[in-house]
C-alpha cells in the first residue's frame, strides 16, 4: 500500500500536522477575509468544530518569528500563493482559558497565574526585538497586573504589531455560571469584577485581536454592551469557517481513494455520514443557498475508522466526544434562575422545531427570556438554522446525532417519574426490522405510554404523546426516524445536488408535507444492509370524551392519510428495496383503543 497522509483526529496544533505530514483541509481562504472585517473579532462556534486548529493555524501564519518556516507550514494551502501582506509580521499572544478553573475561591489566583506564564513565554520569545533589560525588566514587577501593564506599555512605546488570540473565553465562565450561580458570575464579569478587568486592558494595547468560544454571553457582559470586537458568527460568509462543507469532504475521501488507503464510494459514504454529523447551518442568509456542515470531529473519527479497521465505526458517535443528558440538563440549569428553558427543550424534542431569532447579544440575566434560551441552544448546536418563516428563523434539530439528546432527556425526565422498560422493546426492533413483525414493538410503545400515566406534566394530549413517540421509536438503530415537522418544514438543500446518489437524510429533507401524527421509519441500509422491512406510522389521539362514532371517524380519516402518503414516488425511494408496511395506532387518553396494519 502507498504511504498516506494520516488524519489529524485529536491533533489541535497546526504546525505539528504540518511537520508530521498529516492532511489538512485547507481553511487559509478566511484569513484575507478576516482582515478585511476588522481589527477586533469575534466568533463562535459550537464545541469540536475545530475552533483550536484555526486559531493554531493563524498562530503560525502571523507569527514574526515563524516566518523562515512560511513554504513549509503554507506552501501548500490557498494562503501560500494568495499571501496577505499582514503574515508573519506580529508577536503572537495565544491565551486558552479552557486551562483555567478550579474551586471558585481559587478562581482568581488560577487566571491570573495562567496569565503569569503565558505572559512570560511571551516576553522570552519575542525579548530580542525591545531593547536589552526588556526581559529582566519583567521579572522586575511585583505583580501579574503589573506585569501586563509592562508588556503593553513596552508593546505600545515601540509600536510593535502584536495579536492577541484567545481560545475558549468563555469556557471557565460557562462553569462558574454553571456551577455556583448568577451572583457569583456576575462579581467576575461585571463592574469591578477580575475577568472585566483583564478585558479591559487587551483592546488599548494590541493592533488585532480574535476571541472563539461558544456562546455570546460573557461577552456581553464583559464588555457592556459587544463594543469589543465585529461579531462575525452569523455572516454568511464565514458560515463553513470552521466544520467541513460537502466538497470537503468529498475531497478527504477522494484522496484517500487515490493513495489506496481504502476504497469507497464518495455518494455512499456521505449518505452514511450526513444523518449523524451533517445538517449545522450558522448563518440566515447561508441557509438561503444550501450550505450546511459537517461537525469536523466526527467525520474525522468516522473516517479513521475505515483506515485502521477497514469499516465504518460500531458507535456512530464518537465515544470521546459523546455528550448526552448531563448536557441539556446543565443547560436547563444554567445560572440557577427560573425561566421556561424546559418548556423549550420539551417543545424542540416533542416537535423537532421551534421558532426564533437568533440574538447576536445577550447577558446571563436574560437567560430567563425563552427566546435569549434558544439563542443559547443555537449556539451550543443543539438547534441550527433550517429555513426562515417570515423574520423568524426555523430552528431545528441538525441531526441524529442531537436528536438522540433531545430524547435521551426526554426519557430520563419521564424515568424520574415513572420507569420505563425498554429491556423488551429492543428485542422488538429486532423483529420489525429483519423479520416485519411490527406489532410487539408498537404494543410495548403503547403499554409504556399508559402505565406513564402520572406524567401528566410532561405527556398530556396530543402533541406530547407524539413526542413520546419520537423518543421511543428513535432508540432503534435500524432506521432514521423522519418525524412529520422535519417533513413539514423538508428542505432539499442545493447540496442535495452534489451527490447523483440522495442520501436517506437528503430523502428526508425532500419529503412532501406529512400530516400530524406520522413517522416514517426509514430503513438505515448503509450500516444494516439485511433490513428486510420499513414503516410508516400513523399516531391519532383521541380524548377520553370521544364517542365511539368519533373514533371510527378518525380511523377511517387516517387509512385515507396513510395510503395517500405511501403513494408517493419518494417515499417508494425512500424504502430503498424494503417492504414497507402502514401501521395506524388509535389511543383514547392514555389507552390504547386500536392498533391495526392497512393494506
Amino acid at each position: 500500500m502507498e504511504k498516506y497522509k494520516l488524519l489529524p483526529y485529536g491533533i489541535s496544533n497546526y504546525a505539528q500536522i504540518k511537520r508530521e505530514g498529516k492532511y489538512m483541509v485547507d481553511k487559509t481562504k478566511y484569513l484575507e477575509l478576516m482582515e478585511r472585517a476588522g481589527n477586533f473579532l469575534f466568533f463562535i462556534r459550537p464545541r469540536r468544530f475545530g475552533k483550536s486548529l484555526f486559531l493554531s493555524m493563524m498562530e503560525s501564519y502571523y507569527d514574526i518569528e515563524a516566518k523562515a518556516n512560511f513554504d513549509l507550514l503554507f506552501g501548500d494551502t490557498y494562503v501560500g500563493s494568495h499571501p496577505t501582506t499582514e503574515h508573519n509580521e506580529y508577536q503572537v499572544l495565544r491565551l486558552d482559558f479552557s486551562i483555567t478553573g478550579g474551586n471558585i475561591d481559587e478562581l482568581r489566583e488560577n487566571v491570573y497565574g495562567y496569565i503569569d506564564v503565558t505572559y512570560g513565554i511571551f516576553v522570552s520569545k519575542y525579548a530580542k526585538y525591545y531593547p536589552a533589560g526588556y526581559e529582566e525588566g519583567f521579572y522586575k514587577q511585583k505583580s501579574t497586573s503589573d506585569r501586563m501593564n509592562y508588556v503593553h506599555a513596552m508593546i505600545k512605546r515601540y509600536d510593535v504589531k502584536a495579536y492577541l488570540i484567545i481560545d475558549e473565553y468563555d469556557n471557565f465562565t460557562n462553569n462558574v455560571l454553571n456551577k455556583h450561580g448568577e451572583s457569583v458570575y456576575h462579581a467576575m464579569t461585571h463592574a469591578e469584577g477580575f475577568y472585566r478587568e483583564l478585558f479591559k486592558r487587551f483592546k488599548p494595547s494590541f493592533t488585532r485581536i480574535l476571541m472563539m468560544g461558544v456562546s455570546p454571553v460573557t461577552m456581553d457582559d464583559v464588555t457592556s454592551g459587544y463594543n469589543i470586537a465585529t461579531a462575525l458568527t452569523l455572516e454568511e460568509h464565514f458560515n463553513e469557517m470552521l466544520g467541513f462543507s460537502d466538497e470537503e469532504v468529498r475531497q478527504i475521501i477522494r484522496y484517500y481513494n487515490e493513495v489506496g488507503a481504502f476504497s469507497l464510494d464518495e455518494d455512499e459514504t456521505l449518505a452514511a455520514m450526513r444523518p449523524w454529523y451533517d445538517g449545522y447551518c450558522f448563518s440566515e442568509y447561508a441557509n438561503v443557498e444550501g450550505h450546511h456542515v459537517f461537525n469536523t470531529d466526527m467525520v474525522l473519527y468516522y473516517l479513521k475508522s475505515f483506515l485502521l479497521n477497514g469499516r465504518e465505526p460500531a458507535d456512530m458517535i464518537d465515544p470521546n466526544a459523546k455528550t448526552d443528558y448531563a448536557k441539556l440538563d446543565r443547560i436547563v440549569r444554567l445560572d440557577k434562575i427560573e425561566g421556561d428553558r424546559k418548556g423549550v427543550l420539551l417543545e424542540i424534542a416533542q416537535n423537532g422545531f421551534t421558532y426564533g431569532r437568533v440574538k447576536r447579544s445577550f447577558p446571563a440575566n436574560q437567560l430567563t427570556d425563552p427566546n435569549m434560551f434558544k439563542s443559547l441552544l443555537f449556539y451550543y448546536g443543539m438547534v441550527t438554522i433550517k429555513g426562515m418563516r417570515g423574520a423568524q428563523c426555523i430552528l431545528g434539530i441538525p441531526n441524529k446525532n442531537v436528536r438522540e439528546q433531545y430524547y435521551n432527556y426526554l426519557l430520563v425526565e419521564y424515568n424520574k417519574i415513572h420507569t420505563i422498560d425498554l429491556s423488551k422493546l429492543t428485542d422488538s426492533f429486532d423483529d420489525a426490522a429483519l423479520d416485519g413483525k411490527w406489532r410487539p414493538m408498537m404494543e410495548h410503545i403503547c403499554r409504556q405510554y399508559h402505565d406513564t400515566t402520572s406524567v401528566r406534566s410532561l405527556i398530556e394530549g396530543e402533541r406530547n404523546l407524539q413526542g413520546f413517540m419520537n423518543a421511543l421509536l428513535t432508540l432503534n438503530p435500524y432506521y432514521i426516524t423522519c418525524p412529520e415537522v422535519e417533513l413539514n418544514h423538508g428542505y432539499c438543500e442545493s447540496s442535495c445536488k452534489s451527490s447523483a446518489k440522495p442520501s436517506s437524510l437528503e430523502l428526508c429533507r425532500a419529503q412532501p408535507k406529512m400530516p400530524f401524527g406520522q413517522f416514517f421509519l426509514m430503513p438505515d441500509l448503509t450500516r444494516y444492509p439485511d433490513i428486510r422491512h420499513s414503516y410508516i406510522i400513523e399516531l391519532k389521539y383521541l380524548p377520553m370524551t370521544a364517542t365511539d362514532a368519533d373514533a371510527e371517524k378518525q380511523w377511517n380519516e387516517a387509512v385515507e392519510q396513510i395510503r395517500g402518503y405511501a403513494k408517493g414516488e419518494v417515499v417508494r425511494q425512500m424504502t430503498q428495496g424494503t417492504e414497507l408496511h402502514l401501521v395506524i395506532a388509535q389511543i383514547k387518553g392514555y389507552d390504547l383503543l386500536r392498533l391495526d396494519k392497512v393494506e
